[in-house]
């Protein structure tokens, strides 16, 4: 359902259901639980959707990539713990093996670096 940024801003990437908080809580756990090891064993092996690590996915930051999907008109988002990590993303998601690419020399120091030296 369409709605304006407005309410995309506020509403958008969190669904409570009945008697929870209308603001997305914050989960702080790096662990989970689950019924069972093949309910884990689906997860690892990309069977079936969820949180397995906090370091891989947790609910507070898929919350944050589903709003950002929506208030980008996309079909999903990537929320990243650093620049690094977005940049790097963003080139492999791009480039190939062997592929070049060309990056403003005028980058911060350590994004340079990476494009420059790692990649």
């Amino acid at each position: 359902m369409p709605y304006h940024l407005e309410t995309n801003t506020i509403q958008a990437g969190w669904s409570p259901k009945n008697g929870e908080p209308r603001v997305a809580p914050i989960v702080q756990s790096t662990t989970y639980a689950y019924e069972s090891a093949k309910a884990v064993a689906d997860l690892f092996d990309l069977k079936a959707a969820g949180h397995m690590y906090s370091r891989i996915s947790n609910p507070t930051c898929e919350v944050l990539e589903q709003k950002i999907a929506a208030l980008e008109g996309g079909v999903g988002a990537l929320a990243t713990s650093s620049g690094q990590t977005a940049s790097t993303i963003a080139v492999a998601n791009v480039c190939s093996a062997g592929d070049h690419f060309i990056a403003a020399g005028s980058l911060y120091g350590g994004t340079g670096a990476l494009f420059s030296k790692t990649f």
